[in-house]
């Protein structure tokens, strides 16, 4: 989970000599600049979303007992608050995806389709590593079986690498109020492949309720001419359920209780704090033990000790009368009993 991650690029700065052969130069301030981005995210709720049970791939591939495929919805509105934190989960999602699922070329009909609504909060300041990792996951996912699919109003809201590799689209009203607006439009109108019964850039402003265009590939996998076309009402509910609607789900699910427990495992972060306890008390044993570690002296030079700092107790108040009195006495002492 989260914590591990932050625990093992603690242990790592604080070892960095002993990597430093085999990963080369770890610097304080890198691993810093990493521990202050996964801040961020938990600020935005990463401990939480990565975290034990992780989400098994496996669940969103479920069919209901007649064979049938089972809609998912993550609930989103918060998440969506939280871009950096929604682009991770895509990145992480989709990479899982690519690497369990075998290779099955370009199926008929996919294993998976997913649709990631309001996609501009993917791609909103999104580091180049991430567009890149995006782009070659969604051109090669396809073989896995996987569909992927982008909602957003705007199709510039996202990166033309990505926009690329997208084979269907379906193009809904744009209105060229502002220069900008304008712009959008002709990008809009550029990906599709021309119609000669009309002209797509006009068409797009023109559209109305329920119109759209759309081009699909073909057999071969080539984009065919873009078609103008009325968009077939969903057969379902239109609006969010009520939240009784939504218990009652929960309950009936196959997954019902999978996930409500977070598990907190022995793992990189119980195991680190437990060697550095048990480093720490071997530091602090071996500390007392070189303490205890004295020289014992002879009874003779034990004695002459005994006298000698007497000695120099007493020769530190021979300044006073007192005490130039006591060291009389003693040495007429002692010089009797001689």
């Amino acid at each position: 989970d989260l914590k591990d991650l932050r625990a093992m690029l603690q242990f790592v700065a604080e070892n960095a000599g002993e990597f430093r052969t085999l990963y080369g130069n770890i610097s304080a301030a890198s691993v810093g600049a990493i521990q202050r981005r996964l801040l961020v995210l938990e600020e935005q709720g990463a401990d939480k979303l990565f975290a034990e049970p992780v989400l098994n791939l496996d669940d969103l591939l479920q069919t209901d007992v007649h064979g049938k495929g089972v809609i998912n919805l993550l609930t989103a509105d918060k998440l969506m608050q939280s871009p950096q934190l929604y682009s991770t989960f895509l990145l992480w999602l989709l990479a899982e995806l690519f690497d369990q699922l075998p290779e099955i070329g370009d199926p008929e009909k996919p294993k998976l389709v997913l649709f990631f609504d309001e996609a501009h909060l993917i791609f909103d300041d999104a580091p180049k590593a991430l567009l890149d990792k995006i782009e070659q996951v969604v051109r090669l996912i396809r073989s896995k079986g996987v569909g992927v699919y982008f909602v957003t109003q705007n199709p510039t809201d996202i990166p033309d690498s990505v926009l690329g590799q997208l084979g269907n689209r379906i193009q809904h009203a744009l209105r060229a109020y502002t220069a900008k607006d304008q712009k959008a439009v002709k990008a809009a109108a550029e990906t599709f492949r021309d119609n000669p019964a009309f002209s797509t850039t006009e068409v797009i402003t023109d559209l109305g309720v329920g119109e759209a265009l759309v081009s699909m590939l073909d057999e071969k996998g080539r984009p065919q001419i873009v078609q103008r076309t009325m968009i077939k009402p969903p057969q379902s509910q239109i609006g969010p359920i009520t939240p009784q609607q939504r218990q009652q789900l929960l309950r009936s699910s196959l997954l019902a209780g999978v996930y409500d427990k977070i598990l907190d495992r022995e793992s990189a972060h119980e195991v680190l704090a437990e060697r550095a306890e048990k480093m720490q008390q071997a530091a602090l044993a071996e500390k007392n033990e070189a303490m205890k570690v004295t020289v014992k002296p002879s009874r003779a030079s034990n004695r002459q000790s005994i006298f000698e700092a007497f000695a120099k107790s007493a020769m530190r108040s021979i300044g006073s009368q007192i005490g130039r009195r006591l060291v009389r006495g003693i040495l007429g002492s002692l010089l009797r009993g001689k």
